[in-house]
């Protein structure tokens, strides 16, 4: 599974990142970034639940 995080719809809420450290952080541009590119698999359940839980729909886990 891979997860990506759409800048440009990003609203920078912090959400993805208490969801699931494991895979997101907050940036210097104040928006969300990836810090894996492939999701180890005791953190999938979290970044699926990462990506449902933005309010923008800026996550993608796939």
């Amino acid at each position: 599974m891979k997860v990506k995080v759409d800048k440009d719809t990003c609203i920078g809420c912090g959400l993805c990142p208490s969801i699931c450290p494991e895979c997101f952080d907050m940036e210097d541009d104040g928006k969300a970034g990836t810090i894996v590119s492939d999701v180890p698999k005791d953190a999938q359940d979290s970044a699926k639940e990462a990506e449902v839980s933005c309010p923008v729909n800026a996550i993608l886990a796939e």
